[in-house]
């Protein structure tokens, strides 16, 4: 896919001069941690200077690339980084930058765009029950806001780790309040024996925007819901939703594996959640992952121009390959080769594609640990006691984890 004219369409849309992105200095700092940090601060601010009583009184910069300075996906992997932060450094000021960054998008995406009111649904004790904008720019057209399942489900995520990370269980109350807020508007016939999901919905959830189906929403869904399902106190909560994803799976069969870096890259991070059981599904997916990415390998992607390509999409498949493949010699080094070639090649990015651009840049450096992300770390499980009964989790609160009805990966049908 050429991307060269999806960046050009994009700066035209959203007004922007052909500034350009300014990552070479992070890029050249001595250490990963040291890149990792000034990514941050490029799109949160300069975090690191701030003592004990600021950093209670932080709030995120207006800088996310979104309207009225949030947009879901990028602060969803600033949560996440944060969360990192904390896991490399364990200073807990970067659990209350998270929890403020949360709180912030949290009362802009929560609220309509003229911030006036809650989203249809959302009352004060369920601030979520409207869903959340995806913070588009525009308020209509083709690029226009609305809600996104996939950047829901990354936020359900998000939040999950914050339950995990600060011991606090009201963030994956939240997580499932929105799961089942949002869950039913994304589905057309969903309780028939072959439902099907919208990619796209208005931001009152009142009607489809984009009728197609998006390639991993099904899959993405299911192990989402089991993974907040399984942080609850109530293990059966998103029950009947779960068995609505797999009955999407069932009926689409073999998962198909694209040729977009990101999306490979996610799929990726999905399947990885299956390996540890050895899952089969999970196994076959990730491995025909990387046979696509052997293609591209084949087809040239360390060659062709980067300067038409989006660098977001590419760290996506960075962080995806070290979360599924680890440390194995030949997937670093791709991941190592593609994010030298970023440095080259970074400054010709779009100025409106910074904020992504450098989450994801610093997602893809210290995926959650040293080779583990806040979506993976195959450290031992550990139990412990939290809000009444015991959970298993894995040491440093960093997933996969173990559950009672098994690893959160759904069955496939039709595999190769």
């Amino acid at each position: 896919m050429r991307w060269g004219p999806i960046v050009a369409k994009i700066s035209r849309k959203r007004g922007f001069t052909n500034r350009l992105l300014r990552l070479r200095p992070i890029m050249s700092a001595s250490t990963q941690l040291d890149r990792f940090k000034l990514a941050m601060q490029s799109v949160y601010g300069p975090f690191e200077s701030l003592n004990t009583e600021q950093v209670a009184q932080w709030s995120p910069p207006e800088n996310s690339g979104g309207h009225r300075g949030r947009y879901l996906w990028t602060d969803a992997f600033g949560v996440l980084n944060f969360l990192t932060l904390h896991k490399e450094t364990t200073d807990r000021k970067y659990i209350t930058l998270a929890n403020n960054l949360v709180k912030t998008v949290h009362a802009v995406l929560g609220f309509t765009r003229d911030g006036i009111s809650r989203l249809p649904g959302a009352t004060d004790q369920n601030p979520l029950g409207g869903g959340m904008r995806i913070g588009k720019l525009d308020e209509g057209g083709s690029d226009g806001d609305g809600q996104y399942h996939h950047y829901l489900t990354i936020w359900m995520f998000a939040l999950n780790r914050m339950a995990i990370a600060s011991s606090d269980p009201g963030y994956n109350d939240q997580a499932i309040a929105l799961a089942k807020a949002i869950h039913p508007r994304f589905f057309k016939d969903v309780k028939s024996a072959m439902p099907r999901m919208y990619w796209k919905i208005a931001v009152d959830m009142s009607r489809p925007l984009v009728a197609s189906e998006g390639n991993l929403d099904a899959v993405d869904g299911f192990v989402v819901f089991k993974l907040l399902a399984a942080t609850s106190e109530d293990p059966g909560c998103l029950k009947d939703e779960i068995g609505d994803y797999q009955r999407v799976v069932d009926r689409k069969g073999q998962h198909c594996v694209s040729s977009d870096t990101l999306d490979l890259g996610m799929s990726l991070w999905i399947a990885h959640w299956g390996i540890a059981s050895n899952n089969a599904s999970a196994q076959q997916l990730g491995n025909r992952c990387l046979e696509s990415f052997d293609s591209l390998l084949d087809q040239g992607l360390l060659e062709s121009s980067f300067r038409r390509r989006l660098a977001f999409r590419d760290f996506g498949a960075c962080l995806g390959l070290r979360c599924y493949a680890g440390d194995k010699p030949s997937h670093e080094s791709l991941v190592r080769k593609l994010l030298s070639k970023w440095e080259e090649y970074v400054e010709s990015q779009p100025e409106d594609l910074r904020p992504i651009s450098e989450v994801m840049y610093a997602a893809a450096l210290i995926p959650g640990g040293r080779l583990s992300w806040c979506i993976l770390s195959r450290l031992d499980s550990v139990v412990f006691e939290a809000y009444g009964h015991a959970l298993a989790f894995k040491k440093n609160y960093l997933g996969p984890e173990s559950t009672a009805e098994g690893t959160p990966f759904p069955r496939m049908s039709k595999v190769i």
